[in-house]
């Protein structure tokens, strides 16, 4: 990686973290450059617009998740272990507060009702983590965990429902028992879907990522 995409990554990550406090209308070139330290000049060559820096914006905070989340639930066994590690690893990203993640949950509400490209990207990347949890959900099918009947589809919106209750609970509400309410509410949602007297698969033991280490 060359010095100026190192550059362009840092501050990306420091938009993420901005971005993840004020939201990302607040994110400007300006309160960026007040949070890199950078010129506006300097941060305006490497971005052009608003709209532009929040795009990409978005689009490190997708990699973030993407590289805590998906990639290390993909590489645990295909099926329960594989949904399991997928929730695990989920939830720690809104236990630690992982500004990547979260910032998926805040834009969501703040972009509902605003047209334009950024709330268009935003949609894609919600859209591809339904895919996501779909896909790892049907490996479950063809592995024979899950039954036959089960719809993938509905199955990632439960799941996204229990994240989005658990982040309303863990993080407005700050309830000690917000966990473990998300936890009791995916054991139900893995029992429905369950091939019947087929007992609890356990979480996967710790992935090894691309890059060798323990995620």
């Amino acid at each position: 990686m060359t010095k100026g995409a190192e550059t362009r990554q840092a501050i990306l990550r420091k938009g993420v973290e901005t971005a993840y406090r004020v939201g990302l209308g607040g994110l400007t070139i300006g309160h960026l450059a007040a949070a890199t330290g950078m010129s506006k000049s300097g941060l305006f060559a490497h971005f052009r617009s608003k709209e532009l820096l929040q795009m990409e914006v978005l689009r490190e905070a997708r990699t973030e998740f993407i590289d805590t989340v998906i990639r290390p639930a993909l590489l645990a066994p295909r099926g329960e272990p594989r949904v399991r590690e997928l929730f695990d690893r989920w939830v720690e990203c809104g236990r630690a507060r992982m500004p990547g993640g979260c910032l998926f949950v805040k834009a969501a509400a703040e972009l509902d009702e605003q047209d334009g490209p950024v709330r268009d990207q935003l949609v894609r990347d919600h859209l591809d983590l339904y895919d996501s949890c779909a896909r790892m959900f049907s490996t479950g099918i063809a592995e024979g965990h899950f039954r036959e009947d089960a719809d993938p589809l509905q199955f990632a919106a439960d799941l996204d429902g229990i994240m989005l209750a658990f982040y309303h609970a863990h993080r407005l509400l700050e309830d000690e028992q917000s966990e473990a309410r998300a936890r009791h509410a995916f054991e139900r949602l893995l029992a429905d879907a369950r091939v019947p007297g087929r007992p609890p698969m356990p979480t996967a033991a710790p992935s090894t990522t691309a890059a060798g280490t323990t995620a």
